[in-house]
């Protein structure tokens, strides 16, 4: 057996304690696997896991197609895997949450609101609820305030709670909030969701050798213990390419053409530039200071 650790880093959507939890049974299974010891590295945010693959500090990465178009744009980075499920393939959907006493019954009607996201970086925990927002007139920071939680159950927890006047965040995690008995679906309703939107891939670092991508390729392309595939609801893996994401660069597209006004907020890493091609655009700046991540 291999002594060097493989590293495989999850985006932070809940809190670091549960993200491990969950996902212990893949770790076990890919380190069974490779034949090697495998860590679970968690980023203190989605940018930290990001920007950990691109340095080359964790060897695949969970990302989801932000994270993902981010940092692709400053590294070699190749997805390979996606979950598909019943029904819906390799999609799933975000939501836009309201309390379930909320006059509100129009995303429209949000204009002049406080509204929560996650994280910066967050598909359906930031951008994709923007998009909805955008597509009824409301644009980030103009038409309401943007209150930025860090993660999905944060957002959930401050809307059934009144801290907020809505809160965008992913379908899948809110059925699961509830479902644990986390979030009391009788204090808040959902008020928007999303268009089907691609599923998060795992993604190699630039310069994993070769013989040990076929081995991690193999080995999610031939799961099947139910127990690690419900982590990710999934009823298996199938391979994933840089294409797969392309309905989420238009979306990103719209949100930051949006930002050519003037505004008095700074702007994030995610809101560096107006394109996000494949190729050939200039990359944003990188974000400075240690990428810090959690192995567990």
């Amino acid at each position: 057996m291999s002594t060097r650790p493989f590293q495989i880093g999850i985006l932070p959507g809940e809190s670091t304690a549960i993200v491990a939890q969950r996902h212990e049974p893949l770790r076990a299974y890919l380190q069974m696997r490779l034949n090697r010891p495998v860590e679970l590295a968690i980023g203190n945010n989605y940018a930290a896991t990001g920007e950990a693959l691109r340095q080359g500090a964790i060897d695949i990465a969970y990302l989801g197609p932000v994270t993902y178009i981010l940092q692709r744009r400053n590294a070699n980075l190749e997805p390979f895997a996606r979950p598909t499920h019943a029904r819906v393939g390799p999609t799933f959907q975000a939501i836009v949450l309201v309390p379930a006493d909320s006059d509100v019954v129009a995303l429209a009607e949000l204009r002049g609101a406080e509204v929560a996201f996650g994280d910066l970086a967050s598909t359906s925990g930031s951008w994709v609820p923007r998009h909805l927002l955008l597509e009824a007139g409301l644009v980030a920071d103009r038409d309401y305030t943007r209150r930025m939680l860090g993660a999905h159950d944060a957002v959930a927890q401050a809307v059934s709670n009144h801290q907020v006047a809505a809160g965008g965040l992913s379908l899948p995690v809110f059925e699961r909030l509830v479902a644990d008995g986390r979030v009391d679906p009788e204090t808040v309703r959902i008020l928007a969701t999303s268009p089907a939107i691609p599923e998060y891939m795992w993604t190699f670092r630039d310069g994993l050798a070769p013989l040990l991508r076929e081995q991690v390729r193999s080995a999610f392309m031939e799961l099947s213990d139910p127990r690690t595939l419900a982590i990710f609801r999934a009823q298996s893996f199938i391979p994933a390419v840089d294409p797969d994401v392309d309905r989420v660069r238009v979306w990103m597209e719209a949100i930051l053409q949006t930002r050519l006004a003037p505004t008095a907020l700074p702007w994030t890493l995610n809101e560096a530039c107006v394109s996000w091609g494949r190729e050939t655009e200039t990359p944003p700046p990188r974000p400075s200071g240690k990428t810090r991540l959690r192995a567990v």
